[in-house]
Order: C-alpha cells, then sequence, then structure tokens
C-alpha cells in the first residue's frame, strides 16, 4: 500500500476552495490514475443506526465539476438537496458504491474498525475496480492501492464530497426506517446523533436494539 498523508501537517484556510473541486482528482487522472474513488463516511459519531461510507469515482473530464456545481460536504447541503444531487452523483459516476457496518458490529470490533469495514464494503460495491483512493482524513490499512488521505476532503475534492453524499442519504433512510421499528426515539429526526431529543428519549426509555452500546452515554445508561 502507496499513502501519501497530508493528515499531519497543518491546514492553510486558502487550500479550502469555495467548493469542492476536482484539483486532486485531475493530478492523479494527469498521472494515468483514471479510475479515482473518493470515499467518505456517515455516522461516525451517532449514538445509534450504522456507519456508512460511499465510494465515488467520477468520470476524467473537467466538465464533470459543472454537472455537479452545488455538490458539497454533505453536512453543508439540507435533506432535500442531499435526495437531488444524490440521484445525480449516480448517474453521473462512472461507478459509485455504499456500504455500511452496523451498530452490532461497532460495538464488536469499534467504531474506527467499523468505519474501514463500511468503506470496504463501498468499495466491494463498485462495479468498476479503483486504483487510487482520494478519502477524507482516514487511511485503510491492509489494502493494495495507492491512497491519499485528506483533511476536510470532503470540502476540497469533489469525489469525496460525492461519496459523502451518497453515503448520508443511504444512512438517513436506514434510520427513518430504523424510526419505523422504534417510533419513540425520534430517529427520523435526528437519525440517531446526540440531541436532547435523544438524550430525553434515552432517560426516559433506555437504550433499544439499535442503539451502539459502546458509546457514551448508553454505556452509562444500558
Amino acid at each position: 500500500m502507496r499513502v501519501v498523508d497530508v493528515m499531519t501537517r497543518a491546514l492553510d484556510p486558502a487550500e479550502i476552495p469555495d467548493r469542492p473541486d476536482l484539483h486532486f482528482e485531475s493530478s492523479l487522472w494527469c498521472a494515468g490514475y483514471l479510475h479515482v474513488a473518493g470515499v467518505d463516511e456517515a455516522g461516525r459519531g451517532a449514538w445509534a443506526g450504522p456507519v456508512a461510507a460511499g465510494a465515488v469515482i467520477l468520470p476524467p473530464d473537467p466538465l464533470i465539476s459543472e454537472r455537479l456545481v452545488k455538490v458539497r460536504d454533505s453536512k453543508q447541503m439540507t435533506p432535500a438537496e442531499r435526495t437531488f444531487w444524490a440521484e445525480i452523483i449516480r448517474a453521473e459516476a462512472l461507478a459509485w458504491g455504499v456500504g455500511m457496518a452496523t451498530n452490532l458490529e461497532i460495538d464488536e470490533i469499534g467504531i474506527l474498525p467499523a468505519t474501514h469495514l463500511a468503506m470496504r464494503r463501498a468499495l466491494d460495491a463498485l462495479p468498476l475496480p479503483p486504483d487510487h483512493l482520494l478519502i477524507d482524513a482516514l487511511t485503510l490499512p491492509g489494502l493494495a492501492l495507492p491512497q491519499t488521505a485528506l483533511i476536510k476532503g470532503d470540502a476540497r475534492a469533489l469525489s469525496i464530497a460525492a461519496a459523502s453524499v451518497l453515503a448520508k442519504t443511504a444512512r438517513d433512510a436506514v434510520m427513518v426506517q430504523m424510526d419505523a421499528q422504534f417510533p419513540q426515539f425520534g430517529f427520523a429526526r435526528h437519525k440517531g446523533y446526540g440531541t436532547a431529543l435523544h438524550w430525553e428519549a434515552l432517560q426516559r426509555l433506555g437504550p433499544c436494539p439499535a442503539h451502539r452500546f459502546c458509546f457514551e452515554p448508553i454505556k452509562s445508561i444500558g
């Protein structure tokens, strides 16, 4: 595995563009890597539900930036914007995949290994094998692929931003399904994150099978 690791140095705010662009992808395309997969996760800090990951290979075409002009880090987009642009991302991408690790797997192996597992599953779901990975602030150990870890990658690299949107929309859909199973917790509203509403429900009801029992405050309640 060859890793270009840029996580250990300070990031100059000037290095963050107004919107995610193709700076990193274009450099790799010019170097002969035509199947660059952006990879990102969603739900790593939630108290309940799975952690999700997306992987997106964009076509080596500078005009893709204009066709995905409103794609941002998923946290900067509204739910309606994410849903709208997720469909366009899937249509424009050369390949895309989503993977998840369940709350039970998170409890068994820990959140970081579970995040790695979700990312591997997203990569396995790609119908086209990548030849280089751009990952938001992480590296994937044990892969025989060159990879670049980018601080704030979802704000800097369009393929990572696109992956974040697919991961977020897929995970949100799962949390809406969980809300139907456990309506008293409000999962459709807060998606399992640590809100005041979620905390009040936990104090009143205790955790349910969708919760991550290795996380605080579920650990102290459960």
